[in-house]
Order: C-alpha cells, then structure tokens, then sequence
C-alpha cells in the first residue's frame, strides 16, 4: 500500500497539473519566456504524476464495484469474475504503486536538472591533484556512456597535470537524479607517482554536484553582485595571460566567489561564471530546506554533508568502497567510467531511505 504523504503528494501533483495547464495558455506567462519554461518543466512532471492519479482513482473505483459483487451477487459466475478482476486488480495495483514511489522518490523537481560538478583537490598535496583529474575523466566517460554531453566551465591545473580544481557542466536526460548521489568526500589510496620509497599514501578530494539552476530559479541582483576582470594566468605567453579576460565574480550577500578563465572572451567568462554562481546558490537554498525540515523531526538517516566521506578508492587491493551502501566493486573498472551498477544501488539506497522517513514522518503524526 502506498504511504498517506505519498498519497497526499499525488493528489497535490494532480491538482498542480491543472493550474499549470492554465498558466501555459495565460499569454502573460507565455511572453515570459523564463517564467514560461520552468513551468514547462513542472508541468512535464507534474502530468505524468497526474495521469497516474487518475489510473489510481479508477482502479480504485474497479475494485469498489468488484468487491459490490462479491458481496451482494449471488450468482457463482459473476462472483467468480469479480474474483478474477480482484486477483488483476492487485497485480495492476502493486505495478502502478511501484511506479508512483519511484517518480515521487527519484523523479522530484530536480531530477531532470542538467547539473555543474565542482571537483577539489584536499589533503595530499600533488596526489590530491591528480586524483582530482581520474575523477573527472571518470565522469567523462560515464557521461560520454550515458549520451550526456560535459564541458569544462573553469580548470586551475597542476605541473604533473592533475587539477587544484576544476568545475565542468554535464548536460543530459535525468543528470541529477544519477549524480546527486556523488557529493562528499571521496578517498584515494594508492602509491603516488611522486613517491620514491612505494609507500602508500591517502589522499582526499570533495565532490560538489549542484542542479543547474536557471534565471527565473534565482534572482541575483544586479547590486548583489561585484564583477573584477584580470589577466589570465596559465602556461604559455599568448592571450591566455595579456588579455584582461578572467572574471571574478562576488555575490555580495553571501561571499560566494566564483572565477572563470578558460575563454578568451570576457562576455563568455562572465556568463559561465554567473551560471555558476546561481547553481550554487540554488543549491544552497535546497540545502536551507532540507536542513530545516530535519531540524524540525531530528530523525535523519544521512546528512548529506558534503565533509562525509562517501567513497574509498583503494588502488592496491583493485576495489572501491561505498561507505553509505558498505559495498565493494571493481576499482579498475569504477575509474574507466563503469558507474552503472553503483548508481543504480546509490539510488535504491535514496528510495529507501525517503520511504523510511515516511514512515517516521507516520509515527511522528500518529
């Protein structure tokens, strides 16, 4: 049986449905282009939640007249088929439940979110660096598999090649609902290029990944915000470091800084930059949220901070571990971007975990 908030949540979605079909005729929203396409965006959720509402309802109303029958009909035939209807009507039901809990579980607002991953090297100098790049390569190729299409939106590079961070877009079907999973702490053991004597060292990178957020999602002010253009800095003595075409950007309110150099063109550094910018204060609004309303049941199953250390890459032993799922898997093949069976666990843990504060949410207003 579905879940009472799951069920509310439905209903509501339903309802949604209908008051967005209206504002995307409303010739004031459709001249809003922004305005136009989040609702767009909802709407396409909101209907597919909609249409199982109403698959839900007649087959609730199905079992209502079939139980009529059985209850009132005397006729053995006819009890008989009401039987049989009962028996497809469960197994139509359970079928249609699973694909509710999953859309209302995974597919939330975000989901279908193109996303911007920030990847930072931590403790460990040089070996951070370039454990750093392996991570970003890896994504690449779980991308590149998956269709998905990734840019690099901001590199600071290292001598040996690996980066003290580099920020880069992926843009797809369903980005978020598979990577939202890959924030945290993210642990490399292994012997480093850089060591003589074969010891094995442990190094640490965090994993940032935010939901593209669009205009209409954040308003950034225009007094909110200082812009400081620079000479770029990086190898070589062309453009790269004569042209004032790096971009810093300062969002006032909150101190948050984000500077882009990797195009030549400062209109483009600035747009990439501010791109960035509203992504992470989206993203930081969804976190506020989340946080007030664990402080409100203080029943949490997992934080989600990003210091939590989520993964273990252990070079010597050929595996990588998953703290939160405590399951091992082919380092070798985790690296060159074979991620399918991790995600898919990662995102069985998530539909868990959210039933499971179903049911405490229950408890707490039984």
């Amino acid at each position: 049986m579905l879940k009472g908030p799951l069920l509310a949540r439905l209903a509501q979605l339903a309802a949604r449905a209908d008051e967005l079909e209206k504002l995307l005729a409303d010739p004031n929203v459709i001249n809003d282009q922004p305005t136009y396409r989040k609702c767009s965006k909802e709407h396409s959720f909101a209907t597919r939640a909609a249409a199982r509402h109403r698959h839900l309802t007649a087959l609730e109303a199905r079992r209502t007249d079939a139980l009529r029958i059985l209850s009132e009909e005397t006729d053995e035939e006819l009890t008989e088929l009401a039987r049989e209807e009962m028996a497809e009507l469960d197994a139509e039901q359970a079928v249609l439940e699973n694909e509710i809990t999953n859309l209302l579980v995974h597919d939330d607002e975000d989901a279908r979110r193109d996303v911007i991953i920030e990847i930072r090297a931590g403790t460990g100098g040089e070996e951070a660096a370039l454990f750093a790049g392996d991570l970003f390569r890896m994504y690449a190729k779980y991308a590149e598999g998956k269709g998905w299409k990734t840019a690099v939106v901001s590199a600071h590079h290292t001598e040996l090649g690996g980066f003290k961070e580099i920020i880069f877009d992926v843009k797809g079907e369903n980005v978020y609902k598979e990577l939202r999973h890959e924030s945290g702490g993210h642990r490399v053991q292994r012997v480093p290029a850089t060591e003589a004597s074969g010891r094995i060292h442990t190094s640490a990178v965090t994993v940032a990944v935010l939901p593209e957020a669009e205009k209409v999602d954040v308003d950034i002010k225009e007094e909110d915000v200082r812009v400081d253009r620079f000479c770029s800095s990086g190898p070589g003595g062309q453009s790269v470091n004569t042209t004032a075409s790096a971009i810093r950007v300062t969002h006032l309110p909150t101190g948050l800084v984000v500077s882009c150099q990797d195009e030549k063109s400062q209109h483009k550094n600035l747009a990439r930059a501010m791109r960035v910018l509203r992504s992470r204060l989206y993203d930081r609004m969804q976190h506020d949220k989340k946080a007030a309303r664990d402080a409100a049941r203080k029943s949490q199953i997992g934080t989600g901070d990003r210091s939590d250390r989520v993964r273990t890459y252990n070079f010597p032993q050929n595996r990588v571990s998953d703290h939160r799922l405590n399951k091992n898997y082919s380092l070798e093949q985790v690296v060159a971007g074979g991620l399918d069976q991790l995600m898919a666990d990662l995102m069985e843990l998530h539909k868990e975990e959210q039933l499971s504060r179903l049911d405490q949410k229950d408890a707490d207003n039984g």
